[in-house]
C-alpha cells in the first residue's frame, strides 16, 4: 500500500492494518522528513485520543491530513503508533 500526497509517496508498507476502512501504515513505513506534529487532538469512543500531522511536500502543505493514536484504548492496541490519511491523501 501506499499514501500519496502532491505526487509524492509519503508512507509505503505492505503490512498495513484495517479498521473502518481506514489503512494504517506502520510508523516505520512513513516518511518522516515530509511530516510534523500539530497540536489537533480528537477523541473517538472505541479507539482513544487521536493525535495528528500536517503533511509538507514541496511546500504544499495539508494540515492535520494523517492521524495516529499513541496511547489507544485496549480494544484498538494493534493500530497504537500506526499511521493512517484522509484530506486528499490518496491510499492505494
Amino acid at each position: 500500500m501506499q499514501a500519496i500526497w502532491n505526487n509524492t509517496v509519503i508512507a509505503e508498507s505492505d503490512d498495513t492494518v484495517v479498521v473502518e476502512g481506514n489503512h494504517y501504515f506502520p510508523y516505520d513505513s512513513i516518511k518522516k522528513e515530509y511530516f510534523k506534529k500539530t497540536d489537533l487532538t480528537t477523541v473517538c469512543g472505541w479507539k482513544g485520543k487521536a493525535n495528528y500531522y500536517s503533511v509538507d511536500v514541496n511546500g504544499k502543505i495539508n494540515k492535520d491530513c494523517a492521524w495516529y493514536y499513541a496511547e489507544p484504548n485496549d480494544a484498538a492496541m494493534k493500530i497504537k503508533g500506526m499511521v493512517a490519511f484522509w484530506n486528499g491523501v490518496k491510499v492505494k
